[in-house]
């Protein structure tokens, strides 16, 4: 048969989008670039991940013709620069250390993305998708990478050498001159050959086996390469040759080709995965080199084929596809100018695993180029592989198109190019030729169906060989065909619709959808008008069998000569295709000559009617189906297909003028799906006819028919059927989404998920067919497991859980990732404004508050930065937006502007210094803000890495409102200003630093240096200490750190350090661990040079250890640590001696945290120690006064604090019991507890400092933790009983005791009070406990009343009187250490009485006593703790946590800005690392707001309390992880969801945790269709939409009814504003203005929208909006059905009914039982009355004389006029709806039983022959054909 011809479709002129980009970005290369550079073309499915291809090949036409358009994937390779670019749009851009070597796209088994390989001369690069790094360096000259299905296959070069750069082509996709370019990848995975992997630690190349290896394999960029095996001899050893060069290989299939120069001989290689425990070589080396390094799986290469060829390797090589399927590998061999094809034969198993490969045979085409291509069927694959046709430039410049060894048709050049323009999708490009000299020369990138073309003058062109299909019917059809037929037969086909020159399929660029289809029904029909010709004989017919086949080719005769698997290359080709066909299903030839067209044409009808009966499922191809029908109709007339005919005819009755009436001549029944649909609801899927499935639909890999597969399979699970492997018992193949199912609607769910089919293609389906899977989705939805993916949330309408389910990844990946992807699939398209939620930043939602202004009516500038502007957000303004609370805070704790000055309008000179005394009073309090609005700011904010940090201002000015606000300043002459704000300033900095999230991405050090100001600054200082409890710092290297010491600047050496320790706690980093000792000098070697270090460097140095070795228990650090106690600094100040022990002792209790129990060897003397350092009555004993006496103890400067013999223990106390209390801390250790000894007489009152007492208080508590109650007995109980007779014989006036003693009995009282106080606060830290809150605002309430009588009272029973016998400054100190310790247990609340109490203390004027910088300090810490975070974070009882609270609360408040002396002030800012982020805040996901919701939250059994479940209401903080058991949205207006945890003694998950159930703090819940939020509706009053809905319809009833067409519906019954009161579903909206209109006044009308408005009650009370369309489909098919009876034109099918009948089928099902679990979706009510409907208009027709014709004589009414057609349609619906069989079953039935007996009645013997068919026309068939004279 002659082949035909086509034009190519020229694209446009090709130039590589990489020298594009180049002159975008700066006009020419980069200075350092080569001058020659390299690209290759790759499918864009390559870059697809692993989980992320279409099951099935189940694509669109747009689709799976994607190669024929738009823009391609390139790679542009200059140099060390390479750039990734799609069309016209750069996708990313690499830089490498050196030049590129060779690059290719690799998959690696456990990584689903695909990953970019890179070799460079000495390194080899993988870059993910995403942009991800790992480099790996090359011990070994690598010379060449190659992909493979499981990992990278790595050549080496020859012993000593290393490749040099390499120029390669520009066709070439692997970049290397000296191998050969790849085939395209299509979906590049291989799920068959995943193995199991052992984990390395690095990249160790100097295992033996590796060493001796020529070929490597790489599984994972973080494992070791292996060696790869052959087999010699029967046993394995490593691959040594190193002349086996490699020129290809595929990442699809596991085949390596080789070409052996010496040999001179080509190879091809099966890569097979085997077990470790093989037979090796004998060699003992190799043994021992095999038992070191090779891993339990390793890879074989095993020779499948190997032929002998020229001095030349093969220029290209690639797989292909032939006719039948059957993959074959192409060599082009260009010395002999041929293209040598070898057939590969693949053994698969059932689960398509690919087992072995073994080459079948082989022929030569001749060829100059050829490359595979993807042309005829495009939507194909052949298991793991797509159908690939092969394009051949051969001899004299032809271009053909070869399907195997079948020439299909020859490209030209385009006629128009002659004129010297060809309009391209860029414009028009030149020729420099004319049309007859132009010649194509060469073939380049071929991608899909492009290709470039090189013609003789130098130019290429982009070119399609297949236009994208205009007609999605034909390419269907044509794809049906492809899977169908048998491969000679389509082959025929194929023949016939490209080798016809004429024909307009895909050949002309501008057909239309319309003449494509003509195109391709011209053919069919041609094969029609054929069906009794004699087949043409073409070169391609095949034997049936491919042993058939080998017998019969010359390379068996070749192979019996000689006995060997060698062939040798003819440039003749083989022709091995000579015998005669074989594959047709006949007797004899001559039979099979007569029957080719008609097996042809029997084969093409069931293939395309399988296509007929899936887009029935398919409502948008009604069009497609009536184009189809009468195509179809043609067939089976021309075949004699009578019962086909009749099922297309009941479909679309008004074909009958269309189709040629032919003779019957078979009787074959038609598979029907809606049939086989209804049989298996009815009677379940145990008791369904296989032969209503379309063997198509049955065919594994089918895709055009993937639709009606997919419905098929849902149906079967839905209703029981079996799984067997990947088959179900009904024969369809299934897939099923990876989660956990226990009910068949479950398993339903999971397999929708993993077919990729969503809601909307559910709302395409026939309402019928959708009613059982939205049953199955109804069920699901309440309780869902909790192990799903997302879509399959979204599918059962819980995108809340969808979005929980996702997590933080949803803000880690693109929004084109594969997870949003499917989520997008799965929703219909009113709802894709659910898929890119996610919570609005601090930064992008701030409330704009046109009417709050923080400053007063008097102030200057209202629109300073003051660092809490971002504050004012959607979740504070949630939970604190009812009141001013959140606004008063900001003013309290503004920094940012002068402090207002009361004085009189006419000032005189005394004045002014009234003036600077107020001002400098103010000043202590603005210098003590910073501490506070750091801890409200905490973690609320993220910056801009590419923007410096805003730092508020501190002002310490004045303003006179009196005055017109006149700005008074401190006068420096005064007060020395300079060092008045070092410190404060500090803490500015600190508090803007603390702003930043920690869990921000992760922090460049680029930023920290943008930031870092060319002169060291203490707010810097204060700014770095930040970073670093936030952990940031850890990107800083040693030589930043050098940098920042370096400058010899105090308070930023403090920060660094501080900072750096805090980034790497428990880490006992060495390096980090110098530079804190080298700011000890006493650590110092005694050779080294002196260094004067402030004392308060060493503080900070020694705390830092602490924090460094948090934990560790690391006794070397220990002993120093304890040393240091003792220990005089050595700095410039004595009097911070004290602040120094306190430094060691807490860092001393950091590295032995919680692990005083713990029997290592130096505890016990190390507790005699400390409670030496201590004092008591205890610490005389000498036993260990040696034990610290080591040999440094001559160290300049250093000497141990001693006054004589006895150790100075106002020093060290206070550090050795914070040591104590750390070391021990929870270790209810009763023993050392009571070596804490509380003085019990007068005596030991006069001698212990009322302050340790509170310290010893303190220590006790935390040791006895579980003994900690929050009761006032508990608190009495601290008190010793010398005491409590103290205090209370103070309220007996006639006491005369000595005035020392009783003032010692107080003094210790508030003190001891206190301390019990603090131990509440840290052991009910961040719980909100009610009855902590209220003792300790009792206790405080009644110190401050001590102080100074006030309005509240404290309740009765406490002392009075205390003031008389103790200082203020003292009564001061307890209070606000109290009030702190309350705030510490309300963290994060906001607490308003406590709030109150704050403001109230912050305000307390200089009368009051309230202007010491200590308590200012408290005061504000105090508000920030109680706002802390802006209320979304608390405090943890962890033990770090309690550690760091404890330091940061150290009871000793500084006396001024620049006190140091006993604390360190930057250590208050430690609280930082025991604070948690427990606050979770609900979203609604629909309309991605916060809201209320009421959470159900249950804590798990403790020593106080059983299991407890109380009720909040979100935003929230929740309960500690050790405790929170579950979590659970309750209440009727929300879906319900639960989170259930395990309590563990565990910090709280970072948002960046994957783990993370409450996904940073954002909870996603859904609100019921019916409900209003909390916000609109807190009460509920307004959700009862039963009762307004209702007056909705009887307000319009009574409007329609009235006379008056005035009168309109009242604004406040409007249905769509009703609707958008309770649902903010897009749809439900719609449908209420769309249908529910007010102004339809027609009897008709008004029906229909009473109907919609009862409907629409339905679907909003029962929470169904997608049943809408439902009702209204059904609704309207009885319309119309009465429309058409009454003599109108509705219909052109009859398919309706169909799907009505499934909805009855349903609603009988669903009431009988078999669907279990859910309600029936639709009202039963509904479906039954439909169901009457239908049956009446039946049963009133005259159908029954048109029945009684079809019966007796198989004939439809004839179409003559409309009235005709009005009783064919009307006839179809008879015939469908009551299920009448054809004629000739009837026939044959009567028969039967005519020949058996003779009864009266027929009709019990009819219903079991025709089971189906309704009892009603049994009784018509039995009166007509047992008529009275029959029976006579």
């Amino acid at each position: 048969m002659p082949i035909g011809s086509r034009h190519l479709t020229v694209l446009g002129e090709f130039k590589p989008f990489g020298l594009i980009a180049e002159a975008l970005d700066g006009g020419k290369p980069p200075e350092n670039a080569h001058d020659n550079y390299h690209y290759f073309l790759f499918d864009p499915d390559i870059t697809r991940e692993r989980d992320d291809s279409p099951p099935e090949n189940d694509l669109s036409p747009s689709d799976s013709c994607r190669h024929g358009g738009g823009g391609d994937n390139e790679f542009f390779i200059r140099g060390n620069r390479m750039t990734w670019s799609t069309g016209s749009r750069v996708h990313r851009r690499y830089t490498s250390c050196s030049s590129i070597v060779m690059a290719c796209w690799c998959r690696m088994e456990a990584i689903s993305e695909p990953l970019l390989c890179v070799l460079q001369i000495d390194m080899l690069t993988i870059y993910n998708t995403s942009g991800e790094i790992s480099c790996i360096p090359l011990p070994y000259a690598i010379a060449s990478i190659w992909p493979l299905p499981f990992g990278l296959l790595l050549q080496r070069a020859t012993e000593g050498s290393r490749p040099p750069y390499l120029s390669f082509p520009s066709s070439s996709p692997l970049l290397n001159a000296r191998d050969l370019s790849r085939p395209n990848r299509e979906c590049g995975s291989n799920p068959q050959c995943n193995t199991n992997m052992l984990n390395a630690s690095g990249h160790n190349f100097m295992g033996n086996v590796s060493a001796t290896s020529s070929h490597l394999i790489l599984k994972h960029p973080l494992e070791e390469p292996q060696a790869l095996f052959v087999q010699e001899k029967g046993r394995l050893s490593t691959m040594k040759d190193y002349d086996e060069r490699t020129i290809w290989t595929s990442d699809i299939i596991p085949l390596v080709a080789s070409y052996h120069k010496g040999k001179m001989q080509h190879s091809v290689w099966l890569v097979e995965i085997i077990n470790s425990n093989f037979d090796t070589a004998s060699s003992s080396k190799t043994a021992d080199a095999l038992a070191a390094g090779v891993l339990s799986k390793d890879f074989l290469l095993r020779k499948i084929w190997q032929g002998k060829c020229p001095q030349s390797a093969a220029s290209k090589v690639f797989l292909a596809t032939d006719d039948d399927g059957v993959p074959i590998i192409c060599f082009l061999l260009q010395d002999q100018k041929v293209l040598l094809s070898i057939r590969l034969q693949t053994d698969e198993s059932n689960n398509d695993i690919l087992l072995d490969i073994k080459p079948h045979m082989s022929w030569s085409i001749p060829a100059i180029a050829a490359a595979s291509v993807i042309v005829t069927r495009p939507r194909m694959k052949t298991g793991v592989l797509p159908f690939s046709d092969i394009v051949v430039l051969a001899m004299e410049n032809n271009l053909l198109l070869y399907s195997g060894k079948q020439c299909l048709c020859r490209y030209y050049l385009p006629s128009d190019m002659g004129k010297g323009l060809v309009s391209s999708s860029m414009g028009y490009f030149k020729l420099t030729a004319d049309r007859h000299d132009l010649r194509i020369v060469g073939l380049a990138d071929a991608v899909g169906s492009k290709i470039n073309v090189i013609l003789n003058n130098g130019q290429m062109f982009r070119c399609a060989l297949r236009r994208s299909p205009s007609s999605s019917l034909a390419d269907d059809c044509i794809t049906a065909m492809a899977e169908g037929l048998h491969p000679s037969f389509y082959n025929h086909f194929a023949v016939l619709l490209w080798g016809d020159g004429d024909s307009a399929y895909l050949s002309n660029a501008d057909s239309c959808a319309d003449s494509e289809w003509d195109s391709f029904s011209s053919v069919i029909l041609q094969l029609c008008r054929n069906s009794g010709s004699k087949p043409p004989k073409f070169s391609n017919k095949m034997p049936d069998s491919s042993w058939d086949f080998l017998i019969n080719s010359k390379f068996h005769m070749n192979y019996c000569k000689n006995n060997s698997v060698t062939v040798t290359y003819s440039t003749s080709g083989l022709d091995s295709r000579s015998s005669n066909f074989s594959g047709i299903p006949s007797l004899d030839e001559q039979s099979q000559e007569k029957s080719f067209y008609a097996q042809l044409l029997i084969q093409t009808l069931d293939s395309l009617h399988a296509l007929y009966e899936s887009l029935k499922f398919d409502n948008h191809r009604k069009c497609d189906l009536g184009l189809l029908v009468t195509l179809l109709c043609n067939i089976a007339s021309s075949l004699g297909e009578t019962s086909y005919v009749d099922h297309y005819l009941r479909d679309y009755p008004y074909l009958l003028q269309k189709v040629v009436s032919c003779p019957s001549s078979v009787h074959r029944v038609p598979p029907c799906l809606f049939r086989w649909l209804e049989t298996c609801l009815r009677y379940g899927c145990h008791f369904v006819n296989d032969n209503d499935l379309p063997p198509l639909i049955c065919k594994n890999g089918s895709s055009v028919v993937s639709l009606g597969r997919k419905i098929v399979s849902f149906y079967s699970l839905l209703l029981g059927s079996e799984r067997i492997g990947r088959k179900l018992s009904t024969g369809v193949y299934y897939n099923i989404a990876k989660g956990s199912a226990s009910t068949p609607e479950e398993l339903t769910v999971l397999a929708m998920v993993a077919e990729r089919f969503g809601l909307q293609q559910l709302d395409l389906l026939p309402a019928g067919v959708s009613l059982p899977l939205r049953h199955a989705l109804e069920k699901c939805r309440d309780s869902p497991p909790a192990d799903w993916p997302a879509p399959a949330y979204v599918l059962v309408g819980r995108e809340d859980l969808a979005l929980t389910c996702l997590g933080p990844s949803r803000n880690r990946k693109d929004p084109d990732s594969h997870t949003c992807l499917n989520l997008v699939s799965s929703s219909v398209p009113y709802m894709l404004h659910l898929h890119p939620v996610t919570m609005p930043s601090s930064i992008s939602d701030t409330i704009g508050l046109d009417g709050f202004n923080i400053e007063d009516a008097d102030s200057l500038d209202g629109s300073m930065a003051d660092g809490m502007e971002h504050m004012f957000n959607a979740s504070t303004q949630l939970r604190f937006g009812r009141d001013l609370r959140l606004n008063e805070v900001r003013r309290l704790l503004c920094s940012a502007r002068p402090v207002a000055i009361q004085t009189s309008v006419n000032p005189s000179a005394s004045d002014q210094d009234i003036q600077q005394g107020q001002l400098w009073q103010l000043a202590q309090r603005t210098t003590a803000l910073p501490l506070g609005r750091g801890a409200f700011t905490l973690a609320t904010t993220c910056t801009l890495l590419t923007e410096a940090l805003t730092i508020p201002k501190l002002v310490l000015a004045g303003r006179l409102p009196a005055q017109q606000n006149a700005t008074v300043n401190l006068d420096p002459n005064v007060r020395n200003l300079t060092e008045l704000r070092s410190w404060p300033e500090f803490h500015n900095g600190v508090a803007a630093g603390l702003r930043l999230a920690p869990f921000q991405e992760k922090m460049s050090r680029t930023w920290i240096a943008y930031n870092k100001p060319e002169e060291p600054n203490v707010t810097h200082a204060g700014l770095i200490l930040a970073l670093g409890l936030h952990g940031h710092l850890h990107v800083l290297t040693i030589a930043d750190v050098y940098q920042y010491l370096s400058q010899e600047h105090e308070i930023t050496t403090v920060g660094i350090l501080l900072g750096m320790a805090a980034s790497h706690r428990g880490t006992m980093q060495p390096a980090i661990s110098k530079i804190l000792y080298l700011h000890i000098p006493s650590r110092h070697p005694t050779c080294f040079p002196d260094l004067e270090l402030p004392t308060l460097l060493q503080s900070a140095a020694l705390l830092a250890v602490g924090l460094l070795y948090e934990g560790s228990a690391h006794p070397l650090t220990m002993k120093v640590l304890l040393g240091e106690i003792g220990r005089r600094s050595g700095g410039d100040n004595v009097l911070e001696r004290e602040g120094y022990a306190v430094a060691a002792g807490s860092a001393l209790g950091l590295v032995a945290l919680g692990q005083g129990k713990d029997s290592f060897g130096i505890m016990n003397t190390l507790v005699d120690r400390l409670f030496q350092y201590i004092g008591g009555k205890e610490s005389h004993s000498e036993r260990s006064s040696n034990m610290v006496q080591r040999r440094d103890d001559h160290n300049r400067g250093a000497g141990q604090m001693m006054d004589g013999t006895q150790v100075n223990i106002d020093v060290t106390a206070p550090g050795a019991t914070i040591a104590i209390a750390l070391i021990f801390l929870k270790t209810e250790s009763a023993v050392v507890a009571s070596r804490l000894t509380i003085p019990q007489t007068h005596f030991d009152l006069q001698f212990v400092r009322p302050d340790f007492i509170m310290l010893r208080v303190i220590a006790r508590n935390m040791i006895m933790w579980s003994r900690v109650y929050p009761s006032r007995d508990w608190v009495e109980s601290q008190i010793p009983e010398i005491v409590k007779m103290g205090i209370v014989s103070l309220r007996d006036d006639t006491s005369d005791g000595d005035e020392m003693d009783v003032e010692a009995l107080v003094q210790a009282y508030v003190n001891i009070v206190a301390g019990a106080c603090i131990s509440l606060g840290l052991k009910y830290a961040g719980t909100r406990n009610g009855n902590v809150q209220e003792l300790l605002y009792n206790y405080a309430i009644y110190l401050l009343n001590e102080i100074k009588p006030i309005s509240i009272t404290s309740g009765n029973g406490f002392p009075k009187g205390l003031s008389k016998y103790v200082d203020r400054c003292t009564l001061e100190t307890c209070l606000h250490l109290i009030v702190l310790s309350l705030t510490v247990v309300m963290s994060g609340s906001g607490h308003l009485q406590t709030f109150r109490l704050l403001r109230f203390l912050r305000n307390r004027n200089s009368s009051d006593g309230h202007t010491s910088y200590g308590i200012q300090v408290a005061v504000n810490m105090a508000i920030g703790f109680l706002f802390l975070g802006g209320g979304l974070r608390t405090f943890s009882t962890a033990n770090s946590a309690v550690a760091a609270l404890l330091i940061a609360l150290y009871p000793r408040l500084p006396t001024g800005p620049n006190d140091n002396r006993c604390h360190l002030q930057a250590f208050r800012h430690l609280y930082v690392l025991a604070t948690e982020a427990r606050w979770v805040q609900t979203v609604d996901v629909d309309t991605n707001l916060p809201i209320y919701v009421p959470l159900e939250i249950t804590i798990a059994e403790t020593e106080h309390h059983a299991e407890t479940s109380f009720c909040e209401v979100t935003p929230c903080i929740l309960p500690e992880r050790a405790v929170l058991k579950t979590v659970q949205v309750c209440g009727p207006r929300y879906w319900p969801q639960c989170i259930e945890l395990v309590p563990e003694e565990k910090p709280w998950w970072r948002p960046e945790d994957k783990n993370d159930p409450f996904n940073g703090g954002l909870l996603y819940v859904k609100r019921k269709v019916g409900s209003c939020s909390y916000v609109d509706d807190p009460i509920g009053c307004q959700s009862l939409l039963s009762r307004a809905m209702h007056k909705v319809c009887d307000t319009t009833s009574l409007i329609t009814a009235s006379s008056s067409s005035s009168n309109s519906l009242p604004d406040s019954f409007k249905a769509d504003q009703l609707i958008s009161t309770f649902s903010a579903d897009p749809s439900l909206i719609a449908f209420a203005q769309l249908c529910c209109d007010p102004s339809w006044h027609s009897r008709s009308d008004a029906d229909f929208k009473e109907f919609c408005l009862q409907v629409l009650f339905e679907c909003v009370s029962k929470d169904r909006p997608a049943l809408l369309q439902v009702y209204l489909s059904l609704y309207t098919i009885i319309v119309s059905m009465m429309e058409q009876v009454t003599g109108g034109d509705v219909f052109n099918d009859s398919l309706f009914l169909s799907t009505l009948k499934l909805a009855i089928a349903y609603n009988e099902d669903a009431i009988g039982g078999k669907l279990t679990g859910a309600r029936v979706i639709v009202q039963s009510t509904f479906i039954a009355s439909l169901r009457k409907r239908v049956e009446e208009i039946l049963n009133n027709s005259q159908a029954r004389d048109d029945f009684i014709d079809y019966l007796s004589n198989g004939k439809w009414p004839h179409e003559r006029s409309d009235k005709d057609k009005h009783r064919s349609m009307i006839l179809s619906w008879y015939l469908q709806w009551f299920d009448v069989p054809p004629p000739h079953v009837v026939k044959l039935a009567m028969e039967k039983i005519k020949t058996k007996v003779m009864i009266s009645s027929a009709v019990p013997l009819l219903r079991l022959l025709l089971p189906t068919t309704h009892i009603s026309v049994l009784v018509q068939i039995d009166e007509i054909c047992f008529s009275p004279r029959d029976c006579g």
